[in-house]
């Protein structure tokens, strides 16, 4: 682009409002800068969004859905083996959400904070100091507001006195924050009682037993008092610095038993502050403006309703709309997620050359690292025909009913997001880090295919563990154009397991150590089994068992897409701070920049991205040395959430 003379209305023009872009954007109006947040959805809201019980109908909610078919493998042969496949567009449903908060609108609400050596590495990779895991911690202490643990005291502010309270055993504890959690931030966590979804106490106490059993099997001795169901927070900071291994209640993001997170957040900077934050929804962002020194000074977009081909109301033979243009004074973010910014940046001149060149894109910058080193946790269920049949987690079809009056009060079977019970630990004894996460659920959930959400209470005496592998080594997957038409979807291929860059099968053999611990586990739960559906009585050997996983996995964390580095690695893209490399005032801050893809749940180290993100612009704007610039003090109120009518 020639240079150009325009007038810039924003400061910041931030793309995107999922959990990286939504809460920079508003952290930066909050900082007093003025910020336009573009979004390709819109603010489609009702009880599917609000009730975390509703989660997976969310996922497929017509109003905010956006359905990716990704591929596993390039061989035909083995990617039809998936039962999940589907012909007809070629790949396996990966649910997305276009719409004010991104998928932060229909995830499972899950909130976990990484391990610590996720940040360390990135700190040792980048020699960067502020990635390191005592200076990330402060990013959640920032942003959460821990409602499942008592607020701590504060220490006396005489000297002395605080003093003698360290000296005094067991008392220094009952001061301070050890646990590191957050109190006054904006994303409410709470934990609810699994009583809620399991009401039969012998069932579930002969779950859980059969659990600690079995744990205590792999562990080779008995659990510690703290490893067990109603101590083991995995989120306190003790944990994470033991990378300990344990049964647990899942920590949601929920406040007051409703769903809680970006769009929350958004909307409350935009009250707080309405002259700094504007809001554009059903905005299809096609390519970032440059000046001809390689500035970003824009974005070139479309205005309208289901533009995108995810988009399930989306048409295919719609003409091209008119292209609209808008401008910022000092810097363009994109935060529009691991498939996404991946093709926002090659439509926009800036990847691979040769891929650009096919599809006739001036090459702005030959960036090769954009669209690489995809990323994905692998998860395969264990699907078991129980002794009981449970109460359906959605109580009727028709609001209100006796379950929904509860929720309205923040209390009952909604507020949770059906998972019972999970278990942190290692899949093997070589692995420095615990690498498996195991959660179970009522019904028969077998991964993500088209209604899948319908078919999920079917089945009420069927018992789901879900198996989510961490750490993965594979580092193969890629996101490809598809076409220069911003409309369409990339191609997405993960290239799993030994197709991919772990040839030495580790991420395999761990699942399959998976699987055979939550067999173990329901042998000790014999008297409320009746039977093994999946993978099936049938599949008795390991070679088997490797078998089905290699078929039936699945994932739905993605990341890496984009990764952060330092500049004589050629596959970088962005810097520690977020720079995209080639260009200036252009950043990135979402999924897709981290180098290898964090800890279990991917949204708490997006979040806290996001967080660190707006002390990085904030700390440059105005020349401080520190990263950790102090954003306003956060108000104690909090938006609540609006009304809606129907499912």
């Amino acid at each position: 682009m020639a240079k150009m003379n325009y007038e810039a209305e924003y400061d910041y023009i931030v793309v995107g409002s999922g959990a990286g872009g939504g809460p920079l954007a508003a952290n930066l109006a909050r900082g007093g800068q003025r910020v336009l947040l573009l979004e390709a959805g819109d603010e489609h809201e009702n009880y599917r969004y609000q009730i975390p019980a509703f989660h997976f109908l969310a996922t497929e909610d017509s109003g905010m859905s956006w359905n990716f078919f990704v591929r596993h493998y390039s061989d035909e042969a083995q990617q039809r083996r998936n039962s999940k496949f589907v012909a007809e567009h070629g790949g396996v449903l990966y649910p997305r959400a276009g719409t004010l908060g991104g998928c932060t609108a229909h995830n499972a609400l899950i909130t976990v904070y990484p391990h610590n050596q996720d940040w360390d590495d990135i700190a040792h990779m980048t020699d960067d100091a502020s990635w390191s895991s005592q200076h990330m911690r402060t990013y959640f202490e920032r942003l959460e507001r821990c409602q499942y643990r008592n607020r701590p005291c504060l220490p006396p502010r005489n000297r002395l006195l605080a003093w003698l309270i360290r000296l005094i055993p067991g008392l220094g504890k009952a001061f301070g924050n050890e646990s590191r959690h957050g109190y006054d931030g904006w994303l409410g966590t709470q934990t609810p009682d699994p009583s809620l979804v399991i009401h039969d106490r012998e069932f579930f106490k002969t779950l859980t037993s059969a659990a600690e059993k079995t744990l205590e099997e792999h562990l080779g001795r008995p659990l510690t008092p703290l490893e067990r169901l109603d101590c083991f927070d995995p989120n306190d900071w003790h944990v994470q610095q033991s990378n300990s291994q344990g049964l647990w209640r899942t920590p949601l993001a929920t406040n007051v038993g409703r769903r809680n997170g970006t769009r929350e957040y958004i909307r409350l900077a935009e009250t707080i502050c309405p002259d700094k934050l504007t809001i554009k929804t059903n905005v299809l962002a096609t390519k970032v403006l440059f000046s001809n020194d390689n500035t970003a000074i824009g974005v070139e977009y479309l205005e309208g309703k289901h533009l995108y081909r995810a988009d399930p109301s989306a048409r295919r033979d719609t003409a091209f709309p008119g292209s609209k243009q808008v401008f910022a004074k000092r810097e363009i973010i994109l935060a529009t997620g691991v498939f996404n910014t991946p093709q926002l940046l090659k439509l926009s001149g800036i990847g691979p050359r040769e891929e650009l060149k096919k599809f006739g894109i001036p090459v702005r910058v030959d960036l090769p690292g954009v669209g690489e080193n995809l990323q994905d946790r692998y998860e395969i269920n264990i699907l078991t025909e129980m002794s009981t049949n449970f109460p359906p987690l959605l109580k009727s079809d028709q609001l209100p009913d006796p379950a929904f009056r509860q929720w309205q009060y923040g209390k009952g079977v909604y507020t949770s997001n059906g998972i019972v019970l999970a278990i942190i630990e290692k899949s093997g004894p070589d692995r420095p880090l615990p690498d498996l996460y195991i959660f179970g659920l009522p019904g028969a959930f077998r991964g993500y295919y088209p209604g899948y959400s319908q078919e999920l209470q079917q089945n009420r005496n069927y018992f789901t563990w879900v198996i989510l592998k961490a750490h993965t080594q594979n580092t193969a997957g890629r996101v490809l154009l598809k076409s220069n038409d911003p409309r369409d979807t990339p191609n997405i291929n993960f290239h799993s397991f030994q197709e991919g860059s772990d040839t030495s099968g580790k991420d395999l053999e761990s699942v399959v150590n998976g699987v055979e611990f939550v067999r173990r586990m329901m042998q000790h739960a014999k008297p409320i089994v009746r039977r093994e559906v999946l993978p099936g009585e049938q599949i008795h050997t390991r070679d088997e068992v490797r078998e089905f996983v290699r078929n039936e996995a699945w994932g739905h964390h993605a990341s890496c897409s984009c990764k952060m580095g330092v500049r004589n690695d050629r596959m970088a893209v962005v810097d520690s701070k977020f720079r995209v490399y080639g260009v200036n005032n252009l950043r990135i801050v979402d999924a897709s920049i981290f180098p290898r893809i964090p800890g279990f749940f991917i949204v708490t180290p997006i979040y806290m991205i996001g967080e660190k993100a707006s002390d990085v612009i904030l700390a440059e704007l105005h020349g401080s040395r520190n990263s950790n610039y102090a954003i306003p003090t956060r108000e104690t109120h909090y938006a609540g959430v609006s009304e809606a009518t129907s499912l």
